[in-house]
């Protein structure tokens, strides 16, 4: 555990690649498999679950340090980050020498925590607290509650494990993808053995677009050289036929085939061996359908016959990776598209719900922009941009594939109510929320929490602290005054909001001081968005 925290510590003292790279090698090269595997099971998201709820740590780390309750949400309110907090009012303690246990000691008591009473969870807590110093109790916090952000991305931890191992940093990301846990694998099957059988599963890395830059036809070379599709507003998916098996996997390394039943149809016209790429799309009477749609789907547990009526799905299919058993990412994408076409074109998609996403060819950049502009109509984002010729790469690479998407909507809103940041941020109030007219009245529709400079950050934030109505915990309302242009990528009429309204991605564009409150927009201006 030592180690494991000084890594951590040297993690968030940089903000250098190199660095981070350079300690995280380090620490692959000498740590024992246990520990390593863990590290990486933590730092690709795959935490164990929460043992304690957080309102218990609250009151026994109150207990230990002899302060009120409401002096430590105070102080969490300030410092923005609950393991820090505890890290913070517990007795300090300079050496740990007591505690000699690694890392992975640590995660199977604290995985086994789970099952243990209340009473014996508390003195576990208590035992573990006292015995570590300052940062090595901040990472047992933060092995607790689950919420390990530290700036290192999974690429960057792959590139120095890779430096570690020398193996390829490609066939490292591949090995990583899929449903594996520390509890079920080791570091040698895992990372340096080569097993056929956990392969049947298993997703590749997807491979994700830049958006494009100012300018950006200059660069790009001869329009002909790219092919257009629109960019779908759904759920980045891999549908894997193997073995006489469908596997759905999220662009985020979620197994969600029991959320998609309807592509169990695809066995019966998909051969073994097939790995498609798609967009996972609502389609409610033969046409797309909005994002929320999808919304309702994604969180439930259990998907009753209604809901699926209600909210069918279909594979908006791009790419093909595998065919045959064989990987073709490295073919050109017009030639992984010409076989995915022929698979495609020879199945019934209404019955099946496989659908093709249309390529497009343009001889000149204004031909593209005037297809983008019909984005709305057909439910799209915008463009996606690919070179003919380009391999299916690994993570996000400049170069061959771009996304052009449509500019945002835009309101002019009014600042109601404001909360603390996180992290650097956790001193000042930058969690915004906005309101629009309504019948004399400002209706909240929206929260946003970034789009301004640091400096306006902070003179926001005074402002608040002079203008606040009243106090609600963390939160505050003000005295409206200010008026912000709010930009979002998408709307929808909802029932889950109090303004009837849903946006996707709402953020501050820019500080609206030339405008008084009495110009903001109305909810009926917001509405009016909602394509028709």
């Amino acid at each position: 555990m030592k180690d494991f925290a000084k890594l951590i510590k040297k993690l968030d003292s940089t903000n250098k690649t190199t660095e981070k790279v350079a300690a995280l090698t380090a620490y692959f090269q000498m740590a024992n498999d246990e520990d390593k595997l863990w590290t990486i099971a933590i730092l690709s998201h795959r935490r164990p679950k929460r043992p304690v709820n957080t309102s218990l740590l609250r009151i026994w780390a109150t207990e230990i340090s002899g302060i009120p309750l409401w002096l430590f949400e105070e102080s969490y309110h300030i410092v923005g980050d609950l393991a820090e907090t505890i890290a913070l009012i517990l007795p300090s303690k300079e050496y740990s020498e007591e505690t000699t246990k690694s890392l992975s000691q640590f995660i199977l008591e604290i995985i086994e925590l789970r099952t243990l009473p209340e009473e014996e969870k508390k003195n576990y807590l208590h035992e573990n607290w006292l015995a570590l110093n300052y940062f090595e109790r901040f990472v047992f916090n933060k092995i607790i509650t689950g919420s390990f952000r530290i700036g290192v991305s999974q690429k960057l931890m792959t590139r120095a494990l890779s430096k570690a191992t020398e193996i390829d940093e490609d066939i490292l990301a591949y090995k990583l993808m899929g449903d594996w846990t520390p509890q079920k694998t080791t570091f040698k099957k895992l990372i340096l053995e080569h097993n056929e059988e956990d392969y049947l599963s298993k997703p590749y890395p997807f491979y994700l677009a830049y958006a494009v830059e100012d300018n950006f036809q200059e660069d790009l070379g001869s329009i002909t050289d790219w092919s257009f599709e629109h960019k779908w507003d759904g759920i980045r998916s891999q549908v894997i036929i193997r073995n006489n098996e469908v596997f759905v996997w999220s662009r985020g390394e979620e197994l969600v085939t029991d959320k998609y039943p309807e592509f169990q149809k695809f066995l019966s016209v998909i051969p073994n061996g097939t790995v498609i790429d798609g967009e996972i799309l609502p389609f409610g009477n033969g046409e797309i359908g909005n994002f929320n749609a999808l919304q309702t789907r994604i969180g439930r547990k259990n998907l009753s016959k209604a809901l699926l009526e209600k909210t069918p799905v279909i594979l908006n299919a791009y790419d093909l990776l595998e065919w045959n058993g064989e990987d073709i990412r490295q073919l050109p994408f017009i030639e992984r598209r010409k076989i995915l076409d022929r698979l495609i074109q020879g199945i019934n998609s209404l019955e099946i719900g496989v659908y093709l996403s249309e390529t497009m060819s343009f001889n000149t950049w204004e031909e593209a922009a005037a297809e983008r502009e019909l984005s709305l109509e057909k439910r799209s984002e915008g463009l996606m941009l690919k070179r003919k010729d380009s391999p299916y790469l690994v993570g996000r690479k400049k170069g061959d594939w771009w996304k052009w998407k449509i500019d945002p909507f835009t309101i002019d809103a009014v600042l109601t109510y404001a909360m603390r940041g996180h992290g650097r941020r956790a001193n000042l109030y930058t969690d915004y929320t906005f309101g629009l007219w309504h019948e004399g009245e400002l209706v909240t529709f929206a929260k946003a929490y970034s789009g301004l400079t640091d400096a306006e950050f902070r003179q926001v934030d005074a402002w608040i602290k002079r203008n606040t109505l009243e106090r609600f915990g963390p939160v505050r309302s003000v005295t409206p005054h200010h008026v912000f242009e709010i930009a979002f990528e998408g709307i929808a009429e909802s029932s889950r909001h109090k303004s009837g309204v849903a946006t996707r991605f709402p953020r501050i564009l820019r500080w609206r001081k030339d405008k008084p409150i009495e110009e903001a927009n109305t909810l009926d201006d917001l509405k009016a968005l909602i394509p028709k």
